[in-house]
C-alpha cells in the first residue's frame, strides 16, 4: 500500500471507533431523560447500560474469527450497516426493554467493528515504529469521540427527545460505509483455523454467563445468591474448556498462547482493569453534573472535556515519550496518573466542585491516552496471522472490564447512596413509603419525586444530591486504588527496555 492509503485507512478505521465511543458516552449524557421518560427500574436501567457490552463480550471472540476466514474489510463493512441500522431503529423504543433490545444489536454491530478495526490497522502498518504512531492517532480518535458524545447528544437534548441523541451515528455510518469500501484493502489470515463450531458455542456461552452473574450479584447487592453463583461456576468451567480446547488444537478459534508472550500480557492487563476502573466513574460524573450539579445535557457535555481532552493529549504523546524514556515507564505511569487523578475527589479537603472534578477527569485521560502504548505493545509482540486473536483478546478486555466497573463499582455507590439516603426521618414526617422506595432505587428517582411530591421532597432532593456525591467519591477512592496497583502489576510485567518500533518474535 501507498502511504496516502495507508494514512487514508487509518482516517477510517479511526473514525469507526470514534462512533463507537461517541454512542457510549452519549448514552452518559441521554441516561437522566431516558430514564425520567420510560421510568427503568434500577435493574432495567442497568440493564440499558450493559446490554450493549454483554453482547459485545459473547460476539468478539467469534466474529474476529469469521472476519480472519470471510475478510476483516467484509465484516466490518457489514457490522457499519447493523450499527447504523440499530442506531436508526432506536427512535421506535418507547420501553426500557426496547432499548435493551436495541442496544444488544447495536452490542452486534460492535462486536464486528471493534476487533477488526485492531486486527486490519496490523495488517495495513507492518513496520511497527509507523504502527504506534497510527496506535497513538486511533487512541487519540478516540478520546475526541468521548468529548464529541456529550456535547453532540447534549445538543440534541436542547432540543429533541433523548431517542434523537442515537441518530448521530447513522450519518457517520453512511459515510463510514462508502469510504470503507473504497480506501480499505482486504485482509484475511494466512491460514485460518477450520470453524471450530463448538468453541464458538463455548466462547459466546461463556463470557455472556460470566458477564451476566457480575449484573446479577450488582442486582441483587448480595453474594448469597444462589443463582448467580452457579452462573458464574458455570461460565468459568466452559471458558476453562474453551482454553483447554484452544491449547490442545494447533489451529484454535483463539490463540490463547499469545498469553506466554510478557509485553502482550502486559497490555491487555492494562486494558482490563483501566476499563474496570474508568466506565464507572464516567457513568457517575455524567449523573453528577446533571442531577446534582443541575447541568443541561449539553452544559454536562462540556463540562465532560476535560477527560477528552486529556486523553487526546496524552495518546499523541504516548509514542515519541515511548521512543524517549521506554513504552513500560509511560504505560504505568500513565496509569498511576489515572489513579492520582481518581483519588483526587476523595484525598482534598472541602466539598467537592467542579473544579477539583475537571483536574481529576484531565489526570484519568491522560491515564487513559496512555492505554495506546499497551495497544502498541499487544500487536508488536503479535505475528500477523495472529492480529485477530489479539484484536479479540484487547477488545474483550475493554469490554470486560467496563461491563466488570459499572456492575462492581456502580454497586458500591449504589451501596453508598442507600446508606447516606436516610428515608426514614422522611417518611416520618409524610414522605409516601413508595416514593421513598423510588428515591433509594435512584438519585434520578429521588429527584423526580422530589419534583412531584409535596413536603418534605425538598429536603429528599438535598439529601439524595449529597448522597450520591458521597458515592461518587467513596467510588473514585475504590477506582484510583485499583488503577495504582495495575500501574506496579504493568511495571513487573513488561520488559525492560521494551521497544514497541521492533517487531517482537
Amino acid at each position: 500500500m501507498t502511504p496516502a492509503r495507508r494514512w487514508a485507512s487509518l482516517a477510517v478505521l479511526s473514525a469507526s471507533l470514534l462512533v463507537v465511543t461517541m454512542d457510549l458516552t452519549v448514552l452518559n449524557v441521554a441516561l437522566p431523560e431516558l430514564a425520567a421518560d420510560l421510568r427503568p427500574s434500577a435493574t432495567e436501567q442497568l440493564w440499558i447500560v450493559d446490554s450493549y457490552s454483554l453482547v459485545l463480550a459473547g460476539l468478539l471472540i467469534p466474529m474476529s474469527a469469521l472476519a480472519d476466514r470471510w475478510g476483516r474489510k467484509r465484516l466490518l463493512l457489514l457490522g457499519f450497516v447493523v450499527f447504523g441500522a440499530a442506531s436508526a431503529v432506536v427512535v421506535l423504543a418507547d420501553s426500557p426493554w426496547q432499548v435493551v433490545a436495541t442496544r444488544s444489536l447495536l452490542g452486534a454491530g460492535g462486536a464486528m467493528i471493534m476487533p477488526t478495526t485492531l486486527s486490519l490497522l496490523r495488517s495495513v502498518f507492518t513496520d511497527p515504529a509507523e504502527r504506534a504512531t497510527a496506535l497513538g492517532v486511533w487512541a487519540a480518535v478516540s478520546a475526541l469521540g468521548a468529548a464529541i458524545g456529550p456535547i453532540a447528544g447534549g445538543l440534541l437534548l436542547e432540543h429533541f427527545s433523548w431517542h434523537a441523541a442515537f441518530l448521530v451515528n447513522v450519518p457517520l455510518m453512511v459515510a463510514a460505509v462508502v469510504a470503507g469500501a473504497l480506501i480499505l484493502p482486504e485482509a484475511r489470515a494466512a491460514s485460518a483455523a477450520p470453524w471450530d463450531l463448538p468453541s464458538v458455542g463455548l466462547s459466546i456461552v461463556g463470557m455472556v454467563g460470566l458477564v451476566w452473574a457480575v449484573k446479577r450479584f450488582a442486582d441483587e447487592e448480595t453474594f448469597a445468591d444462589a443463582l448467580g453463583w452457579a452462573a458464574l461456576v458455570g461460565a468459568l468451567l466452559l471458558l476453562a474448556t474453551f482454553v483447554r480446547r484452544c491449547l490442545d488444537r494447533a489451529e484454535p478459534l483463539l490463540d490463547v498462547r499469545l498469553f506466554g508472550r510478557r509485553p502482550f500480557t502486559a497490555g491487555v492487563v492494562a486494558a482490563l482493569m483501566a476499563m474496570f476502573a474508568m466506565a464507572a466513574i464516567l457513568l457517575l460524573l455524567a449523573q453528577w453534573l446533571q442531577l446534582v450539579e443541575g447541568h443541561s445535557p449539553l452544559e454536562a457535555g462540556v463540562r465532560l472535556l476535560p477527560l477528552a481532552g486529556g486523553g487526546l493529549v496524552a495518546s499523541l504523546l504516548a509514542s515519541p515519550l515511548a521512543t524517549l524514556v521506554g513504552a513500560r515507564a509511560v504505560l504505568a505511569c500513565g496509569l498511576g496518573i489515572a489513579g492520582v487523578g481518581a483519588l483526587l475527589l476523595p484525598v482534598l479537603p472541602g466539598d467537592l466542585g467542579y473544579p477539583t472534578v475537571a483536574v481529576a477527569m484531565a489526570l484519568v485521560g491522560a491515564g487513559a491516552g496512555s492505554l495506546a502504548i499497551g495497544s502498541a505493545m499487544i500487536m508488536a509482540g503479535t505475528p500477523p496471522d495472529k492480529a485477530g486473536s489479539a484484536a479479540a483478546i484487547e477488545e474483550t478486555a475493554y469490554d470486560l472490564g467496563s461491563v466488570l466497573g459499572v456492575a462492581v463499582l456502580g454497586s458500591v455507590a449504589s451501596v453508598v447512596y442507600r446508606d447516606h439516603l436516610a428515608t426514614g426521618p422522611l417518611v416520618a414526617a409524610g414522605l409516601p413509603a413508595e416514593a421513598a422506595r423510588a428515591a433509594e432505587d435512584s438519585l434520578g428517582g429521588a429527584v423526580d419525586v422530589a419534583a412531584t411530591v409535596g413536603a418534605p421532597a425538598p429536603a429528599l432532593a438535598d439529601q439524595a444530591a449529597a448522597a450520591f456525591t458521597d458515592a461518587l467519591v467513596d467510588t473514585s477512592l475504590v477506582a484510583g486504588l485499583v488503577m495504582v496497583a495495575v500501574a506496579v502489576v504493568v511495571w513487573l510485567t513488561a520488559p525492560r527496555g521494551l521497544d514497541i518500533t521492533q517487531q517482537q518474535h
